[in-house]
């Protein structure tokens, strides 16, 4: 099983001049940490307009700055948003071969739709076309990637033949993952050949149906690429400490005030008339956060926060699930970074080798 390192990159109130020149200059000593310790990944979000629950509004530029200061760790959008108005498949097709080329093929790519109002509404996004819009633009990308010259007419776009350069180094082209929560999402995506980035918080034994619904369809797979990657990656939020007890009592205050704000980007859809496609995961929000403290997230696995030991115990149920990887959210909330960067050491040296 893999190790991913997964950012939001959080800065909650108070804020003080130049917190957000601190925080990235943070993260990424913490990657570079990570690289050398043995994490396998290392991811961002896209989000816009979510003041202190995420300030990653350009993770591209972020990416390219951590591929000149790690040497081996894997770089992995997620997601790069796919609606027009966001990104258009064009330009995330050449932006993330450039960063395949100055990572010397290192880059992954996660795409998804979007899922909050308040960023859909400020950048004009009909929610009922997100999904269609994805379906077309994940169809093109591997393509203008492997054919030269790349055209295409669809529903959303048309693109007379063009050379959309460069061209990644990774042949025949990077591997492709999409976000996903639901059990029918998890068989889209094995119908197409995707990858998973499941970022549900709901905990390993909510996998079950998820995995096997996957595992079913990707065995009959009509990749949208070029080849299957036949791959599931699990958030988790994530505190090692060498005292149990300790980590949990820094860590899980942490991890509620990232779920509590990951609820709050949900209200803009109360008195708005939900999108088929978006129900699930409205409705989620409410069946498996609303009213949970810290305990309730590391008893279903959620969080996974303690000594190491701890944190191995949590990681094999991951593993048993069916999991190929583990998506370590280790900046949530407040926590501070000399203690996530003991986390990161203690992860390499007596977690990540279990797994090997």
């Amino acid at each position: 099983m893999k190790f991913g390192m997964m950012y939001e990159i959080q800065i909650p109130e108070p804020h003080y001049p130049g917190i957000e020149r601190d925080r990235y200059h943070q993260v990424m000593a913490q990657v570079e940490l990570g690289d050398q310790v043995g994490f396998d990944y290392f991811w961002t979000v896209e989000h816009h307009f979510l003041n202190e629950f995420s300030h990653c509004s350009a993770p591209e530029v972020l990416y390219g700055a951590i591929s000149q200061r790690t040497k081996r760790i894997r770089i992995g959008h997620a997601v790069a948003l796919l609606p027009e108005q966001y990104n258009h498949p064009v330009r995330v097709a050449e932006r993330a071969a450039v960063l395949d080329i100055v990572s010397d093929g290192r880059m992954d790519l996660g795409t998804g739709r979007s899922t909050t109002l308040t960023e859909m509404d400020g950048f004009e996004v009909d929610p009922e076309q997100t999904k269609a819009q994805w379906q077309e633009a994940i169809r093109m990308i591997p393509k203008m990637w492997t054919e030269d010259p790349f055209s295409h007419q669809g529903e959303f776009f048309n693109i007379p033949p063009r050379s959309v350069i460069p061209k990644p180094v990774q042949k025949p082209h990077p591997p492709l993952w999409v976000a996903c929560s639901q059990p029918d999402s998890f068989a889209a995506a094995g119908e197409m050949g995707l990858g998973v980035l499941c970022f549900n918080l709901g905990g390993y034994e909510q996998l079950d149906e998820r995995v096997a619904a996957y595992r079913a369809a990707v065995k009959h797979a009509n990749p949208v690429g070029s080849f299957v990657n036949d791959q599931i990656a699990a958030l988790v939020i994530v505190h090692c400490g060498e005292d149990d007890e300790e980590a949990k009592r820094i860590g899980g205050p942490e991890g509620e005030w990232f779920v509590q704000n990951a609820e709050r980007l949900y209200n803009p859809w109360q008195g708005r008339e939900v999108p088929d496609s978006y129900k699930f995961a409205v409705d989620a929000i409410q069946t498996e956060r609303v009213g949970k403290v810290a305990q309730d997230h590391l008893d279903s696995g959620a969080f996974a926060m303690g000594n190491p030991d701890s944190i191995i115990e949590v990681m094999k149920k991951y593993q048993d699930a069916g999991v190929d990887q583990v998506l370590c959210f280790l900046q949530p909330g407040r926590l501070e970074h000399t203690r996530i960067m003991d986390c990161i050491k203690l992860m390499g040296r007596e977690v990540i080798p279990h797994f090997i």
